[in-house]
């Protein structure tokens, strides 16, 4: 009886936590702004910060958020790079955070696409990029479909670094969209503390940034959009294109990064076989004509988050 009292206790203590977690409200660092566009024949709003210093700024960095995430997780990088100088643009995309989510075809090209409207809108004719899991694939498709519009291109963890169709199970639009509309507050946290070698609680907060969703009447969409764009990332390799990206390029990688995209379909000792972050970042460094490689020792899949200090330093080195 009394193992009874104290599982239902556990429950309700869960129950709390998740609702206060819930509840919490996300603030974006900077104002708000909305580029509007057509993708698809439909009328589109991109939510977007444009960060400035106080002196003007001849220089501008463009951040590309990951698929589980939105530019709130930018915060403290925008914070650094404004006081270095910098303009910084840190849009959420067509799909994800304050932006809209149409129900379109979802391709890194057409994303790439968005992205160079939103830049010519705002009459910026060439940008610094940086674009983290992925964003760091839709920053190679960018940097490949407009080399002219890159000063230099930061590739953080992305993923793409190996073809996921080659090893990862296929599944349908149905199968992806039913996993996505019973996510949970909790699914969403165990999957994030997988970007991590060890959890911390300052990384609540951009599990909370995610699951604002979950509190939005039309989630049914976003679930929809997370399917999409699911496929879209298996569908659409950048591995076999490394050559076709001609701006001065850095990888930033977390050797005890592991992620691979559909990874729970895989056996154990698949793995243990793929997501091998350091290996595969070696070979594309190869492959990319005009490459560095920076390993961050004993850091996981966000290296701006889990250790900013050596992110920063490694950043503002190559961007200057």
């Amino acid at each position: 009886m009394l193992r009874k009292h104290i599982f239902l206790l556990m429950l309700l203590s869960q129950c709390l936590t998740t609702t206060l977690h819930m509840q919490a409200q996300i603030e974006y660092p900077y104002p708000v702004k909305y580029f509007k566009t057509t993708l698809e024949n439909r009328p589109v709003q991109i939510a977007y910060m444009d960060a400035q210093p106080d002196s003007n700024a001849n220089k501008t960095v463009l951040l590309f958020h990951g698929k589980n995430f939105n530019g709130y997780y930018w915060k403290d990088v925008m914070t650094f790079l404004v006081k270095a100088g910098f303009r910084v643009i840190v849009p959420d995309q067509p799909g994800w955070g304050k932006s809209d989510k149409p129900d379109i075809h979802y391709s890194f090209h057409m994303l790439s696409y968005a992205m160079n409207q939103l830049l010519d809108s705002l009459h910026i004719p060439r940008v610094y990029l940086v674009g983290h899991s992925m964003g760091g694939m839709l920053a190679a498709r960018f940097a490949m479909e407009y080399p002219g519009k890159l000063i230099k291109l930061v590739l953080e963890d992305p993923i793409g670094l190996e073809d996921y169709r080659r090893f990862v199970p296929y599944q349908t639009l149905d199968q992806l969209y039913d996993k996505e509309v019973h996510a949970t507050y909790e699914s969403y946290k165990k999957y994030q503390q997988s970007y991590y070698p060890q959890w911390r609680p300052e990384y609540e907060q951009y599990v909370q940034a995610q699951a604002e969703t979950l509190k939005t009447p039309d989630f049914s969409r976003v679930a929809w959009v997370n399917a999409v764009t699911y496929q879209m990332i298996y569908e659409q390799p950048v591995c076999y294109e490394w050559d076709r990206i001609s701006a001065p390029t850095l990888l930033i990688i977390g050797t005890d990064d592991r992620t691979v995209v559909g990874k729970a379909l895989l056996s154990d000792d698949e793995k243990n076989r793929y997501g091998q972050y350091p290996a595969l970042a070696k070979k594309t460094k190869e492959q990319i004509p005009n490459a560095l490689l920076y390993e961050a020792q004993g850091i996981g899949h966000i290296p701006h988050i889990q250790d900013p200090g050596q992110f920063r330093q490694v950043l503002l080195t190559f961007l200057k």
